[in-house]
């Protein structure tokens, strides 16, 4: 069996043709969504970017791994203490080494380990090419290798390659001479320049003014990259942006499936994943190219699955975890869900029963956080996202608790929380549900540790205090000095501490 998983940084389902977008930004994703199974509500449970991966290939909560940021003690996997043996657990139930147990020949093409330092995320693997970039690639960076590889390895059995693109993420890279297939169509219409003129009135990283995070400067080496938006022009370079980034890397996908059917492995002979490590805000809460919250527009992520065997063409609406992944595997398998030290090492629930049956299935509820940019945590079921906000990462705009009913607004354009007292409620008793749930399941030697309360303490990576200090006199000079004021007021701030 051979098993192709494409990585696609920083990728929103909404911006693929396959999830309804007006404009053809992925023909060839489209034709294995075709083909295989869809995930319409498909989510990380941490973000972003490490947070996310090591969820991903380890099976696990970052609520377990410990890792839910990009820096500090929370950027590193947790100590197995006494528990550690010869070989680390890692070495068994990582979905690399799951897989190679399994008898595939395991290998990883991409920047990733690399940008974040976090080595354990290749855990399993045989061969790992380095793209050289960290995160910085563009596809023409990456599928060289790919080429080359399939060349001298499409034709055997039993191999999964994982690739890893990146030109969806800001800034964005898609080079000059690919030009701009969208210059003539319009972008959604949800996007005016009276939410242009609102949103240019909030303070906070990566809001319409500073989309450098804490500037709003252009990038000469980036030319793609709209430093400010002010009108609607702006608005549709920006949005352009984001589907040239798209459009280009789906070319380069074409190019490994025409590489595969050269080598005589014609498409049905694949068993395809395409998936993404979060979404992307652009323009949801205010917030514009970043995936610094744990709101709908990040966390969901497209999940394609065209499999052996698969319900062609079915699209599952449940709801599922990227950690869902590994025992999902296992069962389209046929293998054991491993454990380590006599215990379940996995968090995730399978969905295999949606691939090859397409039976509904999924989770009541889902937990996803956010502590990289903020720390925040939300609950997402029935039409409703909830969060409830730790650090609000220099955002003013944010409350202790939000809440968005996405089926009237999929953009996040109206918080509701305060008409909705019973839902924010049902919302609380949720993640405290969850929080309790994760407590107790805590790894050996953290008792009921929680590794939000450890960001909290430190800052997050994208919000410290010497971040706040320089940006405060951009938001005066920029006529948001009522944003200003409150950030001093809060420092970031809305709750001292975590509910027990």
């Amino acid at each position: 069996m051979r098993i192709l998983y494409l990585d696609l940084d920083t990728t929103r389902p909404d911006h693929l043709g396959c999830y309804g977008y007006l404009r053809d930004t992925s023909p060839n994703i489209d034709k294995i969504a075709e083909l295989g199974v869809r995930f319409n509500n498909y989510y990380c449970s941490d973000a972003p970017c490490l947070p996310s991966r090591t969820a991903m290939m380890s099976g696990r909560f970052g609520f377990h791994t410990g890792v839910i940021g990009h820096g500090g003690t929370c950027a590193d996997y947790r100590l197995e203490h006494g528990n550690r043996r010869f070989i680390s657990g890692q070495a068994r139930t990582a979905l690399p080494s799951f897989l190679k147990q399994q008898g595939f020949y395991t290998t990883y093409i991409g920047g990733f380990g690399e940008r974040h330092s976090i080595f354990n995320y290749y855990a399993g693997f045989r061969e790992i090419y380095d793209t050289g970039k960290g995160g910085a690639e563009s596809a023409e960076d990456v599928t060289p290798t790919v080429l080359d590889w399939i060349e001298r390895n499409a034709s055997k059995e039993n191999w999964y390659l994982h690739v890893n693109y990146w030109d969806p993420h800001t800034p964005f890279r898609a080079p000059e001479e690919f030009g701009n297939p969208f210059e003539n169509e319009p972008i959604e219409d949800w996007y005016t320049q009276e939410l242009i003129d609102e949103h240019k009135k909030l303070a906070g990283p990566h809001t319409i003014q500073d989309i450098g995070m804490y500037d709003g400067n252009s990038i000469d080496r980036w030319p793609r990259h709209v430093g400010q938006i002010n009108n609607m022009e702006d608005m549709k370079r920006h949005v352009d942006g984001y589907d040239c980034g798209i459009n280009y890397m789906d070319g380069h996908i074409g190019q490994l499936f025409e590489a595969f059917a050269k080598q005589g492995v014609p498409m049905e002979d694949l068993a395809i994943i395409i998936s993404a490590d979060h979404g992307e805000n652009q323009g949801e809460m205010g917030i514009y190219a970043e995936h610094g919250s744990s709101d709908y527009a990040t966390c969901r992520i497209p999940m394609i699955v065209k499999w052996p065997d698969c319900k062609a063409g079915h699209v599952d609406d449940g709801l599922h975890y990227n950690l869902d992944l590994a025992p999902t595997l296992a069962s389209l398998l046929g293998a054991d869900v491993p454990d380590w030290d006599g215990k379940t090492w996995w968090d995730g629930e399978s969905y295999s029963n949606a691939i090859v049956e397409g039976t509904d299935c999924g989770h009541e509820f889902i937990v996803i956080s956010q502590g990289a940019h903020v720390c925040q945590r939300g609950v997402r079921w029935d039409d409703w996202m909830y969060m409830r906000t730790f650090h609000d990462g220099y955002h003013p705009f944010y409350k202790d608790e939000m809440l968005y009913n996405l089926k009237d607004d999929p953009h996040e354009l109206n918080e509701i929380s305060e008409d909705n007292p019973e839902i924010v409620k049902q919302g609380a008793s949720f993640l405290a549900e969850w929080t309790a749930k994760m407590k107790a399941t805590n790894p050996d030697g953290y008792g009921d540790e929680d590794p939000m309360d450890i960001v909290l303490k430190e800052h997050p990576e994208h919000a410290m205090p010497h971040h706040l200090e320089g940006y405060l006199p951009r938001l005066e000079a920029t006529g948001r000095a009522d944003g200003a004021a409150e950030l001093r007021k809060t420092n970031g701030f809305r709750v001292k501490e975590m509910p027990k």
